[in-house]
């Protein structure tokens, strides 16, 4: 694919008003308040703006917490990997899982030290029930016939046309857009977005690159395809650094998190580590073949780290909640070599999973979904180690997608110790939950020990700049056709749908409302 524009758009349903649900933290039984879209289909770019506006996804659904009035405000949480210096904790972690790898000892006594050992993301295990629910919502809320043959149709067409000339899409979207303007009915329409000026980097244009870092890329490409036991797509096999960044440490500088993560081990050493990255959704030939083993893996993770029931961890819930994904594939040329989308990161142990993180891999951003693991390999300390496997994956990748320099833990809460861990990982930041701009957590931390909730950015001036401005303008697909809401609302006998359709807006933002296509019945 050349561009984003290229893309289908995304497609979601938005649930009016917000809803009121048990509290996985603190336990309150409707104190969990968020407002919440069934997403058809999303694309990176889109995803990415969302989470950039306190958005995050469980399965297809796509929830935002109402900050100022949920009982344990959830505020998007990024590590910066590219400063990332591990701390005494972290490498006696890594340390501890080198001592397994080379001579299989077990130095049980640290586990209790570390409380990450859990899970990577608990952000929606108390929502289980709102998971249950849209189980059911999914069924009745689906796309109808006529988006589903005007998508297929329309895909056909891209198909048949992937040869011709930039140009010529960007002439035929310009028609499309004046088209929609002017409030004509349009069917088995594509929209090709053009990024506006000023609205960020064109991401379909490669990055600028010196020439030495490009022979450098290539040399590391040539080893990884010459490398006989590589994955289909990629994996990362323990003493065996898979990228040349950042440079080896001297010996009078501390040792950087791949020294530590790589370190080479004994010809004789105990056990054997790899983790593999394998594309979930949709699924992989790899996924498809490991998906009884790494489900038989989540339900005991379930029964036995947070005491589900035997019948409650089931293979649909699994399926809909950690590999269903409304993420759409995307590649492009100067983009990650698995390219976009949602991934579980496989780690192996002598022949059998262990452990699996459940990823998004997105333009600007690793995002980490949950973690689970074989509760016998506890004594690892799976969850710090997967976190910091995960930012070096993140530095990987940015290795030949400059813009890829982000690593999302999703959220971050206060006023629950379980989850506060997530602010050892620095430099992080926060998200400002009223300006949606990002503050070093050093900044939040004094107001969060006054107050749940706080609005970071301290310019009492200052805006959502990405705020709703122009609601007519906002996508809305119906009956066929996509049309602007302004022309939409005009087409309907009464007004019962503008306040969920204004609410929307301010959620997601201007740029997202205009892109995405909200389905409307």
């Amino acid at each position: 694919m050349a561009s984003w524009a290229s893309l289908s758009p995304s497609i979601v349903e938005y649930f009016e008003g917000e809803d009121f649900y048990r509290c996985g933290y603190c336990k309150n039984e409707s104190g969990s308040r968020s407002n919440g879209m069934w997403a058809h289909s999303l694309t990176v770019q889109d995803y990415q703006e969302l989470i950039d506006r306190g958005w995050r996804r469980s399965g297809k659904y796509v929830y935002k917490p109402v900050m100022n009035q949920t009982c344990c405000p959830q505020y998007t949480i990024r590590c910066r990997p590219l400063q990332f210096q591990p701390s005494k904790s972290h490498k006696k972690v890594l340390k501890k899982m080198l001592k397994f790898l080379a001579k299989g000892e077990i130095s049980r006594g640290n586990c209790e030290d570390e409380p990450m050992d859990s899970t990577m993301e608990d952000a929606v295990v108390g929502d289980f029930a709102l998971i249950n629910k849209l189980d059911i919502q999914c069924d009745l809320k689906t796309l109808s016939d006529d988006l589903k043959r005007s998508l297929e149709s329309e895909e056909k067409k891209i198909g048949k046309n992937s040869k011709k000339e930039d140009s010529k899409e960007l002439t035929q979207s310009q028609a499309i857009e004046e088209k929609l303007g002017s409030g004509e009915p349009s069917h088995s329409v594509k929209i090709h977005t053009i990024p506006k000026p000023g609205k960020g980097a064109d991401l379909s244009k490669p990055p600028c690159r010196k020439a030495k870092e490009i022979r450098k890329e290539r040399k590391r490409l040539k080893l990884m395809q010459q490398n006989p036991a590589g994955e289909l797509e990629g994996f990362q096999a323990q003493g065996k650094a898979p990228s040349l960044f950042p440079p080896k440490a001297k010996s009078n500088q501390p040792k950087s998190l791949e020294d530590l993560i790589f370190e080479s081990l004994p010809e004789d050493a105990s056990h054997k580590l790899e983790v593999r990255v394998v594309r979930s959704s949709p699924p992989s030939s790899q996924f498809k073949a490991t998906f009884q083993e790494s489900y038989q893996i989540y339900k005991r993770y379930q029964m036995v780290i947070h005491k589900d029931p035997p019948d409650k961890p089931t293979v649909s819930q699994f399926t809909r909640f950690l590999c269903s994904s409304p993420l759409e594939v995307e590649t492009l040329p100067n983009g990650p070599d698995c390219g976009y989308g949602s991934f579980h990161q496989q780690y192996w142990l002598d022949g059998k999973i262990i452990a699996v993180g459940v990823i998004d891999i997105l333009p600007y951003c690793v995002s980490s979904v949950y973690l689970y693991y074989d509760p016998d390999y506890s004594h690892l300390s799976l969850g710090v180690y997967s976190a910091l496997r995960e930012i070096a994956f993140t530095r990987q990748l940015h290795e030949k997608t400059s813009q890829l320099s982000y690593y999302y833990m999703g959220f971050y809460i206060h006023s629950c110790p379980k989850m506060k861990y997530k602010g050892q990982y620095r430099p992080s930041d926060l998200l400002c939950p009223e300006t949606y701009v990002w503050v070093p957590i050093e900044q939040c931390l004094p107001s969060l020990e006054n107050s749940k909730y706080c609005r970071f950015n301290q310019d009492p001036e200052a805006v959502d700049e990405g705020r709703s401005k122009e609601p007519d303008r906002l996508q809305v697909f119906h009956k066929k056709a996509i049309l602007p809401y302004g022309v939409y609302k005009k087409q309907q006998k009464e007004r019962s749908e503008e306040a969920a359709v204004l609410q929307y807006a301010s959620l997601v933002g201007q740029a997202c409302a205009e892109r995405m296509l909200l389905f409307r019945s």
